[in-house]
């Protein structure tokens, strides 16, 4: 197939660039130094200059802190942008484009309610949330109105090698790998109670590629684990991992505004429709990112003297 991607260059883009790739596909990759789908002219240039036959459109705002300091930015990144690029591919005879949207716009849930699925119900409390819920809408009436095949994706939580450490794994990777360097023993962290569903990116990249191929027109594909782990279980997996003795530290100034309690999916859908399962385990995936973040770290090392400070994350 020939696919264009949007959001090629962030963390899952990355991985699904190379997955698609690896596959066989001919790949256009498009970002930022590519133009701002937010302009209503960008979609319709780039789509028509390289006339895919396939459309994944990764690229958005993805920091839900962030949303809540520039939700007009949110909203214009993630349902404005979705707007003009199903009107672009439309026009160009694109057949398919896949949409990911965020386990986010569940909102917050009660433990009767999970697992989530398709079905559930969608309570937005973030701008993040909203802008997301809107995309989908946006691309449904694409299907039901004009016949344009469009599968949405609810991605939870996924994490990896490559994820920013604006993130809450890298970042205490990040700190964990810092720490080894200048025998430092405290790691900031914000609210750990919060439980996600969390997939390793590579087995979500090999998702997307599978709904592209298999998933029904129009439909709506839940792609997630299918079980929910606490931050506070990751971080003391990753803490685990260190090479020397290290502490959590509370930071009430890595709080959200509002937090959702637990997320955790249903993946039956997409396992009918293609057949996928995740193949890593939490424990591998935390370990290859901890193993980039060290390397980084080194490298930071080597480049400037010292190991960058840690960042503030995002669950």
């Amino acid at each position: 197939m020939r696919a264009l991607v949007t959001g090629s260059l962030g963390f899952a883009g990355t991985h699904l660039c190379a997955h698609l790739r690896e596959s066989g596909d001919d790949v256009i990759g498009i970002d930022r130094d590519d133009g701002d789908l937010t302009h209503p002219d960008t979609a319709a240039r780039l789509i028509g200059a390289h006339r895919p036959e396939v459309v994944y459109h990764l690229a958005g705002a993805a920091n839900v802190g962030e949303s809540w300091r520039d939700p007009v930015g949110t909203w214009n990144a993630n349902a404005t942008a979705t707007l003009y690029l199903l009107e672009a591919a439309r026009t160009h005879d694109v057949r398919r484009v896949l949409l990911v949207s965020s386990a986010d716009v569940y909102g917050t849930v009660t433990e009767d309610e999970l697992p989530l699925d398709e079905g559930s119900p969608v309570r937005p409390t973030s701008p993040y949330a909203a802008s997301k819920l809107a995309a989908e809408q946006v691309a449904r009436q694409a299907w039901l109105g004009h016949g344009l095949e469009t599968v949405q994706v609810r991605a939870f939580n996924h994490v990896g090698p490559g994820q920013s450490p604006g993130f809450v794994a890298p970042a205490l990777a990040t700190a964990i790998a810092r720490n080894e360097l200048t025998g430092d023993t405290e790691i900031p962290i914000g609210n750990l109670s919060p439980r996600r569903d969390f997939t390793d990116v590579r087995d979500v990249a090999r998702a997307y590629r599978l709904l592209m191929d298999q998933a029904e027109a129009g439909e709506l594909y839940c792609v997630c684990s299918g079980r929910d782990i606490a931050i506070q279980e990751l971080a003391d997996t990753l803490v685990g991992m260190a090479t020397s003795p290290m502490e959590l530290v509370t930071d009430p100034d890595r709080y959200r505004p509002v937090d959702i309690p637990v997320l955790r999916g249903s993946n039956a859908k997409i396992h009918a429709a293609t057949g996928w399962s995740p193949s890593f385990s939490i424990a591998d995936t935390l370990g290859d990112l901890l193993d980039e973040c060290r390397a980084r770290a080194r490298s930071d090392v080597a480049t400037h003297g010292n190991p960058k400070s840690t960042p503030r994350s995002s669950a």
